[in-house]
């Protein structure tokens, strides 16, 4: 029926109206598929990175945080592209995601395919402006981005899954600022696992009435009413692994006095949960795109010598 493509666009649920409804009809719909219009996945994948970068004991390069950036837009769109061509018969018994282009099938597989074909080629192109060691590291979490979407039929800790797939860019970054890797850099990553796992399972309490009647896995239905007291235990990990990552690297004072105000950020994150408003979840997963540019201010921080 005329104008029931565009009905359809604009009533996907966890989509953010904005600057993509400038673009044609059928690009809608690719921007949609990749969450162009919702950014702060793009955020999350792309912080580690530029942590990685700056615990290296030096500013951050502009040219690798430029990088960075359009290969985390790039990655993100072809991962969440493979995440609903996997899902998308979750999807349509989902109210927040029946709508999506491929669960309402105004895409197709093919279409999906070539789209994640063309969002890989472009991060390709990114690994080739880098050093061999951080391309290498780079291509192996291809398996994780690929597995990650089964992982919430098969067990409650998707999240864990995704904080494994997700924090990868902390040793690539490193790997890009230096040519190797270290216990520090690894310490990071952790402590970005850690992190994941908090903010991931906040946002999981969105759907955790769906999921559980359709039979989808989450640490939000494993924890409960709980989850409060487990995400504070997950954000105190984080800080002790970023404390741990920053003395081997060997950061200055202003490291120390910088995570004052990270773990501030993540306490106040924590506090009053409202684990039954979806609209207070989401809020606070997305706060966390100002707690990854506070720990990446510290590491840059800790760089400055007196």
């Amino acid at each position: 029926m005329p104008g029931q493509g565009t009905e359809l666009r604009t009533a996907v649920a966890d989509r953010q109206i904005g600057w993509i409804e400038r673009l044609p009809e059928r690009w809608q719909d690719y921007a949609t598929l990749a969450r162009w219009d919702r950014p702060i996945g793009t955020w999350l994948l792309l912080l580690p990175c530029w942590w990685g970068q700056a615990l290296a004991n030096e500013m951050p390069s502009p040219w690798l945080m430029l990088l960075f950036g359009i290969g985390a837009i790039a990655m993100r769109g072809a991962g969440c592209t493979v995440n609903d061509l996997a899902d998308r018969d979750f999807d349509r018994r989902v109210a927040r995601t029946r709508n999506r282009p491929l669960a309402s099938g105004r895409l197709g597989t093919k279409e999906a395919l070539l789209f994640v074909a063309a969002q890989m080629a472009v991060g390709g192109l990114v690994l080739l402006a880098m050093n061999g060691t951080a391309a290498l590291v780079a291509i192996s979490s291809i398996p994780l981005i690929v597995a990650y979407p089964f992982m919430k039929r098969i067990t409650y800790w998707p999240q864990a899954f995704l904080g494994i797939t997700f924090n990868w860019g902390a040793l690539v970054g490193f790997a890009a600022a230096t040519g190797t890797l270290s216990a520090a850099a690894l310490l990071l990553y952790a402590a970005g696992f850690f992190w994941t796992l908090g903010y991931d399972t906040l946002y999981a309490h969105q759907d955790k009435e769906d999921d559980a009647l359709i039979g989808v896995k989450s640490t939000a239905l494993l924890l409960g009413d709980a989850t409060g007291r487990w995400v504070r235990g997950f954000y105190g990990i984080m800080l002790a692994l970023l404390a741990g990552a920053g003395f081997l690297a060997g950061k200055g004072p202003l490291f120390w006095v910088g995570l004052l105000p990270v773990a501030w950020h993540l306490f106040a994150q924590t506090r009053n949960l409202r684990l039954d408003d979806p609209a207070d979840c989401l809020a606070r997963f997305r706060s966390n795109r100002d707690a990854g540019l506070l720990v990446l201010a510290a590491l840059a921080l800790g760089s400055i010598a007196f």
